[in-house]
């Protein structure tokens, strides 16, 4: 990857952040002129509040997000920094004043952008590659979301990347530029090396027993023993709560008659249609010749309606459905088009339409299946009603018990007990806890988390054994903790540790001998000294996996070749100190056209991303946005401000 490209890895991150923060399609954000006033905000955006609730619910989904993207990989603690949270924010600021500039620009999307946005939705097919409908659904149901709310969400997301595709798709990479990139990158220089190994130099170092106890008192840090606890803790979760909660027959059948339409399939129709085009800004003649073309087409049908699908593939200009003789598979209420849609369902099977105009143009309609509304059984249904119930049921105790919960482990400070019994809950220990996190005992377990963590090393429970406070690890988790043993940093002694001290100390000594001896030859071969002892000639470049040292790599292609041959030295680790001798310095004999077309996409990308975020500076210098609460604080600290 080009220099260019990783000295903007910041910029990256933040339009990554924009891209999948938050998703309008599943997680929409409320649409820009329903903000709520209060004392609470944030930010502010052309005078309307970001509050802090809204913050909140941005946090949330945008963790469930990372969640089902991640599943058991993704860790909260990565959305619980204030680097984090200060991102959050401005990624609800940036789509405040995209929203602001769409609004403005008058930006809308027509229904059958819209329409095609979401047939062309990868995972949305059934095995016979048509639109599921019923799938469709129930992605959004198990979002808690509905067609309705989902397509006006969505329309606006399409709304606001009308206003940032004007602005990156201007962006382009001069050939002059990326064709100089790409020949930095294709490189080849030719290089013979002289390695100084450390180990060829242990055998000259002397070794005294000052030298091992200065290393030893110079680098007590070493050989520490982390300061450890011992601690009981008690987890409230959505899992516990979820186990005390039952669900009888007579809720679930009081439930489904509640709900009954929300398991009842509305009526959807399949239907073929042809479409001459006559946008909204054509002429009068224009629409004419149009309608003209319609009605001869619609007058051949009426002779011959088996010849729909002829038809339609040949003169309809609906590129999508043509090829398909017009078929636009199933479809509810709500998805097409007003008058194409209110046609569609006063048809009766296998009936040709007059000519229905649209803002597309004249379409001919033929209905070619009906599928009846039809509700489900309380049967087919009974264990998603219980488990929705379920859930609702332990969300509303959850809150009674996280009160109850907070309250008797600091009230009842001296022991997790009453607790435990009183809410049925278990009581665990867990030894060997550090201050911060051990990635060894896992991300999602409560007791390692940082914040819980914090308040477990804390002077009174240190000190006093006394319970920690509940701590919220997760959405829905709060634990809260108890010392049992604290064990002091200490520091292994000197005799347990001295043949690791010596090690340490040869080694060093070793690598110091031999950067030495590598650094005197580096100057004798710069003032025209022998170049014996180089290894035979390789030929390395940025593109090809290295020949030579990879720590090397870098220091051999930047280095000043514009008089050969060239000397470089580089420090190798723990390996020694290593000299490389450029000779000579040229381009392949045939590039790689497609890479090379890939890296000059990939300039003209970074371009676009910074003239996409030097106009979101200008977006938000126009909305006069204002930060009311930068995220400078702990997340603890943060929780105290609200």
């Amino acid at each position: 990857m080009f220099d260019f490209i990783r000295t903007h890895q910041r910029l990256m991150q933040f339009l990554l952040l924009l891209f999948i923060f938050p998703s309008f399609a599943f997680f929409g954000l409320e649409g820009y002129t329903r903000f709520r006033e209060g004392d609470n905000a944030i930010a502010k955006v052309a005078g309307k509040p970001i509050t802090q609730q809204e913050f909140d619910t941005a946090q949330r989904e945008q963790m469930e997000r990372f969640r089902q993207m991640f599943g058991p990989q993704f860790d909260p603690k990565m959305l619980d920094t204030p680097e984090a949270r200060q991102n959050i924010l401005e990624g609800l600021i940036v789509q405040r004043v995209i929203a602001a500039e769409a609004a403005e620009r008058r930006l809308a999307v027509s229904d059958q952008a819209l329409q095609q946005t979401i047939l062309s939705t990868p995972g949305l097919t059934g095995p016979d590659g048509k639109f599921d409908v019923e799938r469709y659904k129930g992605l959004l149901a198990a979002q808690g979301t509905t067609p309705t709310m989902y397509e006006a969400r969505l329309r606006q997301e399409l709304a606001l990347q009308q206003v940032s595709s004007a602005v990156q798709a201007t962006a382009f990479a001069p050939n002059t530029v990326a064709g100089r990139l790409s020949d930095l990158n294709d490189q080849e220089r030719e290089v013979q090396e002289q390695v100084f190994k450390a180990a060829d130099f242990v055998s000259q170092v002397k070794v005294t027993d000052d030298m091992l106890k200065a290393y030893y008192e110079k680098n007590a840090a070493l050989f520490e023993v982390p300061e450890q606890v011992k601690a009981e803790y008690v987890v409230l979760d959505s899992a516990a709560v979820a186990a005390q909660v039952s669900v009888t027959d007579a809720d679930i059948k009081s439930y489904y008659e509640q709900n009954a339409q929300r398991y009842t399939e509305e009526e959807q129709r399949r239907a073929s249609h042809i479409l001459i085009k006559a946008e909204q800004g054509a002429s009068a003649s224009e629409k004419a010749a149009a309608r003209e073309k319609a009605e001869k087409l619609l007058a051949q049908l009426r002779s011959n309606p088996g010849d729909f699908a002829k038809l339609a593939k040949e003169n309809s200009q609906d590129p999508g459905s043509a090829e398909r003789g017009g078929d636009l598979d199933f479809f509810g209420k709500g998805m097409m088009v007003k008058s194409f849609e209110e046609t569609a369902f006063q048809l009766k099977q296998g009936e040709i339409s007059n000519i229905v105009e649209s803002e597309f143009g004249f379409h001919i309609i033929q209905l070619t299946g009906i599928k009846p509304a039809q509700g489900k059984s309380l049967e087919q249904v009974k264990d998603e009603i219980a488990a929705e119930i379920k859930k609702q049921l332990a969300a509303k105790k959850y809150a009674e018990m996280a009160e109850q919960f907070s309250n008797l482990v600091y009230e009842q400070a001296d022991s997790l007990k009453p607790a435990a019994e009183k809410l049925n809950l278990k009581i665990q220990t867990a030894d060997g806890l550090a201050r911060t996190p051990n990635p060894a005992a896992g991300q999602n377990q409560p007791y390692n988390h940082p914040k819980f963590l914090t308040a477990l090393y804390s002077d009174e429970a240190i000190r006093n054994k006394r319970n920690t406070e509940a701590v919220e690890v997760a959405p829905n988790t709060l634990i809260a903790g108890r010392v049992v043993e604290h064990k002091p940093v200490t520091r292994r002694p000197f005799e347990e540790v001295q043949a690791t001290v010596r090690e340490r100390v040869v080694q060093a000594e070793a690598l110091a001998l031999a950067r030495k001896a590598g650094e005197e030859r580096l100057e004798r071969l710069k003032g025209g000294a022998d170049a014996a002892g180089f290894s035979a000639t390789k030929t390395v470049s940025r593109v090809k996996t290295p020949a030579i040292e990879a720590t090397a790599l870098p220091v051999v292609m930047k280095a000043d070749a514009s008089k050969l041959p060239a000397y470089v030295g580089v420090e190798l680790g723990n390996t020694g100190y290593g000299i490389y001798r450029i000779t000579k310095v040229a381009q392949p004999a045939q590039p790689d056209a497609a890479r090379r077309q890939n890296e000059q996409q990939q300039i003209a990308n970074a371009i676009a991303q910074q003239e996409m975020a030097a106009y979101l500076e200008g977006l938000k210098k126009k909305a006069k946005v204002e930060i009311i609460k930068p995220f400078t604080s702990s997340p603890e600290q943060q929780g105290d401000q609200k």
